[in-house]
């Protein structure tokens, strides 16, 4: 079960460090414009991913399950030195037979040919079924024949799902079910559940989904996701947060209007059980000893929390249409929200909502650490794709013609995926 694994010290062997995932990038880094563009890149992956999964009509969770297999694989592989796009096609494909929804490789192989030749012109997407069949399993060898993900849906459920059924975005069997009984969270108390309003818990699942588009899926695990997003939208959804900020003084004392509307009755025998009801129906629960009682480092969540929004931030200048099933949309709903600004739907780390040492966020104007001019760049689709083949290009020429003069053995899965088209 998920509590015996994350209570353990073997889930570390999928959750790496900044050092491990730097030098995964070590040759990317090379030759991409920036180390800034391969942030753009985690994005237009995910985006590339969850368009084919909704062209296949695989459910949320295999999508995540794929976006995982695809960071998980990239932990040892270079983008430069293989075709991401066929990688891409794998990992959904070995997603829905992971997650017991499995699709024909020839839907996949056609669905991908349609979605990257038409929309970002990629034409030399394979045919031939047995390219993706190779692929796959050079992909479950890089993943170590490890195909169980756990993700944070699971904990938002389990912390936040209303009784009697989950009121989610897309919840599935899977998560609905997903109440850890077989023994105490080791992450928290097990008493209770966090009451959100429908409006929260939404947007909670959708900031879920949007950080799979960064590579938070690889340095944290998944309970603490969880928990940075419910932060998040504690602060993020008005009014949960009006809610949270009602001063204690503001809500109506029910014992003393009890004790007046019953000291000239004749008869006082129910007044201590319709005081203790009223009591209990009214108080508001309270959230912030909610999160605190969680077993966890509540450092560590604002610290997460602080990269989701930073995420957002250069998510702000990635030219593609905000999908209904991110919270960016969310909040384009709600441009009344405060600490909330948006260009395309997405928060504005450093205009509208910074946050701060202590790990909390505040409004205000934060100071540029940046140029005007890299702040304002807009990157679309096709400038990244056009990147990708130029540090493809370029890796190649490297490795047929390297400063020693010896050619260096070409990576078999990108000879293979080259000679693919």
């Amino acid at each position: 079960m998920a509590t015996n694994f994350w209570s353990s010290s073997h889930y570390k062997r999928w959750i790496v460090d900044r050092a491990t995932l730097h030098q995964a990038r070590y040759y990317d880094l090379q030759y991409a414009d920036s180390p800034e563009h391969l942030g753009f890149l985690n994005i237009f992956f995910a985006n590339l991913i969850s368009k084919l999964g909704k062209k296949l009509q695989l459910r949320q969770r295999v999508i995540a399950t794929a976006t995982v297999f695809f960071r998980r694989f990239y932990v040892k592989n270079s983008y430069c030195e293989t075709d991401p796009f066929i990688v891409i096609a794998a990992c959904c494909y070995v997603a829905a037979k992971a997650e017991e929804a499995p699709v024909a490789i020839r839907s996949v192989v056609t669905e991908a040919r349609t979605l990257f030749g038409d929309e970002y012109g990629i034409k030399t997407f394979p045919s031939d079924n047995s390219k993706l069949a190779e692929m796959e399993f050079y992909l479950v060898d890089e993943l170590e024949c490890d195909l169980t993900v756990f993700h944070p849906y699971r904990t938002l459920v389990t912390l936040c799902g209303k009784e009697g059924g989950v009121s989610l975005p897309e919840a599935e069997a899977g998560e609905a079910d997903a109440d850890d009984s077989d023994g105490p969270r080791y992450w928290g108390t097990g008493e209770g559940k966090l009451e959100l309003q429908e409006g929260a818990l939404q947007m909670a699942w959708f900031i879920i989904n949007d950080t799979y588009r960064s590579e938070l899926c690889l340095l944290y695990p998944p309970h603490l996701i969880a928990i940075a997003a419910i932060y998040l939208t504690l602060i993020f959804h008005a009014p949960t947060r009006a809610s949270i900020q009602q001063p204690a003084s503001s809500a109506p004392s029910h014992s003393g209007s009890s004790h007046h509307s019953h000291s000239g009755s004749p008869t006082r025998r129910s007044s201590r059980s319709t005081t203790h009801s009223q009591k209990k129906q009214q108080q508001p629960q309270d959230v912030i000893g909610f999160m605190a009682g969680l077993n966890v480092s509540m450092t560590l969540v604002a610290t997460i929390a602080q990269e989701i929004i930073s995420l957002y931030a250069l998510w702000d200048r990635y030219s593609e249409d905000v999908h209904a099933d991110s919270a960016r949309s969310s909040f384009l709903h709600k441009s009344g929200s405060a600490s909330v600004g948006t260009r395309r739907g997405g928060v504005k780390a450093g205009r509208s909502a910074s946050v701060v040492s202590s790990g909390t966020i505040t409004s205000g104007n934060t100071p540029s650490t940046q140029d005007d001019s890299a702040q304002n760049e807009i990157v679309t689709p096709m400038s990244l794709v056009q990147l990708l083949l130029r540090m493809r290009e370029q890796r190649m020429t490297d490795l047929a013609h390297p400063p020693s003069g010896r050619p260096v053995a070409v990576n078999k899965m990108l000879e293979r995926t080259q000679a693919a088209g």
